[in-house]
C-alpha cells in the first residue's frame, strides 16, 4: 500500500507540476519550439528547474544504500547510443513538434475528453502497443533461426 500511495503522490505532483508550468498547452509548447519566429522562452526556465530538482534528487539517492519502498534500485544497466534509441527520440521529436504536447501531458488533458487528446492517446497506445507486438515478434523469429548450442552433435566413432 505505501508504494501505491508514493506513486499517486508523486503522479499527482507531476500532473501538477505540468499543469502549473503550462506544458500542458500546446500553443505554449509550440510557441517554445518556434525559435525563428515568437519564441516563448518561459519553458527554459520550467525545464531549467526540473533538471535542478530531478539532479538533486538523484544525487541523494546515490547516497543510500536502498530505495525506501523497494528491495534494490533500479538504475539503467545501458549506456550506449543505438539505432533504436536514436529512432525513438527522432519519431518523439516530431511527433512533439507537430501536436505540441508529449506524453505526460497528454495524459493529463486525457481528463478533459477534449476529441484531439483522446485520439492523441489511443494513438500513441497503438504506437506502443504495436513496437511491443513487433518486438516480440523479432525475438520469436531470430530464436527460431538460431541454432541451439546446447544440443550440438558429437562426432560419430564410426
Amino acid at each position: 500500500m505505501p508504494l501505491i500511495l508514493a506513486s499517486f503522490g508523486c503522479g499527482l505532483v507531476f500532473g501538477l507540476g505540468l499543469l502549473i508550468s503550462g506544458m500542458t498547452e500546446p500553443e505554449k509548447v509550440l510557441g517554445f519550439l518556434d525559435f525563428f519566429g515568437a519564441w516563448d522562452a518561459t519553458l527554459a526556465f520550467v525545464m531549467a528547474g526540473a533538471v535542478i530538482v530531478a539532479g538533486s534528487g538523484f544525487a541523494l539517492a546515490r547516497h543510500r544504500s536502498a530505495p525506501l519502498l523497494a528491495a534494490k534500485f533500479s538504475w539503467p544497466s545501458r549506456s550506449d547510443i543505438d539505432a533504436p534509441l536514436i529512432a525513438g527520440s527522432v519519431l518523439f521529436g516530431i511527433g512533439w513538434g507537430l501536436s505540441g504536447i508529449c506524453p505526460g501531458p497528454a495524459l493529463v488533458n486525457l481528463a478533459g475528453l477534449a476529441t484531439p487528446m483522446v485520439v492523441f492517446v489511443a494513438a500513441m497506445v497503438l504506437g506502443m502497443l504495436g513496437f511491443e507486438l513487433w518486438q516480440r515478434r523479432s525475438a520469436a523469429e531470430n530464436t527460431a533461426t538460431t541454432p541451439d548450442r546446447g544440443a550440438m552433435a558429437t562426432p560419430s566413432d564410426g
